[in-house]
């Protein structure tokens, strides 16, 4: 994990791998409550007899925003700025999902730091963030995602 004292500090890792998080399981619980919070409930998400018969693999799948929506968790274990008032997320520019994440996978999140601009009493960082799903080799999500962090 990247640890550095002040938001300011993250400009000297521009251009480099910021680091890989641990690995978060991706079950049908956790599908079922985004569901629930988004309204989405699709039967390849939520229908766990009808996704074995004709789904491939015999699964539900994780709503595309929800892995998306896992950046934040995924990335507290990426890097660490000790001395932040908060971070707030900023958006994303682009975001492809590239992958089906079945119920029952695990994710990790790798991020690439593209550049940090100053703003008002801290910086905007943006990162290429890659979620990979355990065992495949097509990642399920690539983003260009930002976050702010301030003094």
């Amino acid at each position: 994990m990247l640890v550095v004292e002040h938001p300011a500090d993250m400009k000297a890792h521009v251009g480099q791998k910021v680091g890989t998080s641990e690995w978060v399981l991706v079950d049908q619980p956790m599908i079922d409550a985004f569901a629930a919070a988004t309204g989405d409930h699709q039967w390849i998400h939520v229908d766990v007899e009808r996704a074995k018969r004709e789904m491939p693999g015999g699964k539900t799948i994780a709503h595309g925003y929800l892995t998306l929506s896992l950046l934040p968790r995924l990335g507290e274990t990426v890097y660490q700025i000790r001395y932040t008032s908060r971070a707030i997320n900023y958006g994303t520019n682009k975001v492809r999902f590239t992958s089906m994440v079945p119920a029952g996978s695990r994710v990790r999140l790798t991020q690439v730091l593209k550049g940090v601009e100053d703003v008002k009493g801290g910086v905007r960082m943006t990162f290429e963030s890659t979620v990979e799903i355990e065992g495949s080799e097509k990642p399920a999500l690539v983003a260009e995602a930002l976050f702010m962090a301030f003094d």
